[in-house]
């Protein structure tokens, strides 16, 4: 598979790390120019709030890609099941898998798995801080824009900026597009953008992505919030976050750091005054983004 950024990123092998009912769970492996053997790897998350998105978007990282691959590190990007077809159980059962088939094929990977650290951006971002959480966790986690909280009134109230920004989805259209089959990729289904729009601007996200309503049971969330779930053996975090993000409140990585911090975890809050939500994918239009990189390039380097 080939995808068009700079240095002819091209994926080395594609593998099915998982088979859910009809549908492979994919991993596509990106072997940096400077890996060695025994490389270190990073399992790469993508966004789009558990509802959109696919293994794909990576390409849309150019800078990000050549940091890593300056670095030796092999880049890993994958699938998970997307909601609403799919539940929040479902979803980090398919991130532990995948974590465990990397680390399991790690030789016919050429990789370390030993080294084998995890990396998101916003819903992204949160699966790799759940992962900080699993019992074999990843050796480092490197969050963008996440949030370790996901009954919060940011999500379980109505979103003022949602509801004033952009026209009321009603529940027909916002539901329209559902597919009664697991889907991994939102490209394999019509847009999904106003079933989320529809999800912030009545507080039902975690309702719709969890299966259950936590008015009802918010007792079944805890496990799935990774800042009530912090141990003193989470491993090694960075954080990065925008102060202007307007979809994911950038408190929810200030109080992700306090939790790692109350357990003594090892980590670094990485605050960019300007940064707006996906900052990254712009970092030129971001000032403090180039010294941001290096602080991810210096925490790699350290824990990787």
């Amino acid at each position: 598979m080939e995808v068009g950024v700079k240095r002819d990123l091209r994926s080395v092998a594609s593998h099915s790390y998982k088979t859910a009912g009809n549908l492979d769970l994919m991993l596509d492996v990106y072997r940096s120019p400077h890996s060695t053997d025994r490389a270190p790897a990073l399992i790469w998350i993508h966004g789009g709030a558990l509802i959109q998105g696919g293994r794909d978007g990576l390409s849309h990282l150019q800078h990000e890609i050549e940091m890593y691959y300056e670095e030796g590190i092999t880049l890993i990007s994958i699938d998970y099941r997307l909601a609403p077809e799919t539940k929040l159980p479902e979803i980090v059962t398919d991130i532990r898998d995948a974590l465990n088939w990397v680390r399991d094929n790690a030789e016919e990977l050429r990789i370390d798995p030993k080294r084998v650290g995890v990396v998101g951006h916003s819903a992204g971002g949160y699966l790799s801080l759940m992962a900080g959480t699993f019992e074999a966790p990843p050796t480092a986690v490197v969050s963008f824009y996440g949030y370790g909280d996901i009954v919060g009134d940011w999500l379980s109230e109505p979103s003022a900026f949602y509801r004033e920004t952009a026209d009321l989805v009603d529940e027909a259209t916002a539901r329209e597009h559902y597919r009664g089959s697991p889907v991994a990729n939102a490209g394999e289904r019509p847009e999904t953008g106003l079933f989320y729009l529809f999800c912030r601007q009545q507080g039902i996200w975690p309702q719709e992505v969890g299966g259950v309503d936590p008015t009802d049971d918010l007792g079944f969330f805890v496990t799935y919030c990774p800042e009530q779930n912090v141990t003193t053996g989470y491993p090694p975090t960075i954080l990065l976050h925008g102060q202007k993000d307007t979809d994911v409140p950038f408190e929810r990585s200030v109080q992700m750091a306090e939790a790692l911090k109350a357990s003594g975890v090892e980590h670094e809050l990485v605050l960019l005054e300007k940064g707006h939500h996906g900052f990254d994918f712009n970092p030129e239009k971001t000032p403090g983004c180039e010294t941001a990189f290096g602080k991810v390039r210096r925490f790699l380097r350290e824990h990787l």
